[in-house]
């Protein structure tokens, strides 16, 4: 391999970056997906550092938005709402559930939290890239015919 290969990947990567960033977005989805259901099926065995009503409350919150906002994030469609509403779920974990444990502990928990929660912070900022229904809408939204004035009757 020649500095002229490595000047060829380089550009290619560079052309491509937003792709990388989408692929990151889809997995985020399916993961908060699987978040979510696990939490569904789990909700009365999870220890939250709360009142039992206080876990009610937060799995009527949780389940749906991680769920459908995990969805939203992976096909794409509202991003940055869809990120965004994920955030408190995080932020609360991070700080009640997992935040006790500290940083660098067997389970990971908390260090899994921050990523996860500096990634949505990243999809609100930068929304969503080629590979997503909002692209895709918005492609075709400014492509399609409008009426300079209205058609006679």
């Amino acid at each position: 391999m020649n500095a002229g290969d490595l000047e060829r990947a380089k550009s290619w990567i560079d052309a491509r970056r937003d792709i990388f960033l989408d692929l990151i977005r889809v997995y985020l989805g399916f993961a908060l997906i699987g978040r979510g259901l696990a939490f569904a099926w789990r909700v009365g065995t999870v220890d939250l550092h709360a009142p039992s009503w206080a876990a009610g409350m937060a799995a009527h919150y949780l389940v749906p938005v991680h769920l459908f906002g995990g969805l939203l994030l992976a096909i794409g469609l509202v991003t940055r709402a869809a990120a965004l509403a994920n955030v408190p779920i995080l932020v609360g974990a991070a700080l009640f559930v997992h935040g006790r444990e500290g940083l660098f502990t067997r389970a990971g928990s908390l260090e899994l939290d921050l990523l996860v929660l500096f990634l949505l912070g990243l999809f609100v900022v930068v929304g969503a890239g080629r590979l997503s229904v909002d692209h895709y809408l918005a492609a075709h939204a400014s492509r399609s015919p409008r009426p300079s004035r209205p058609m006679p009757a």
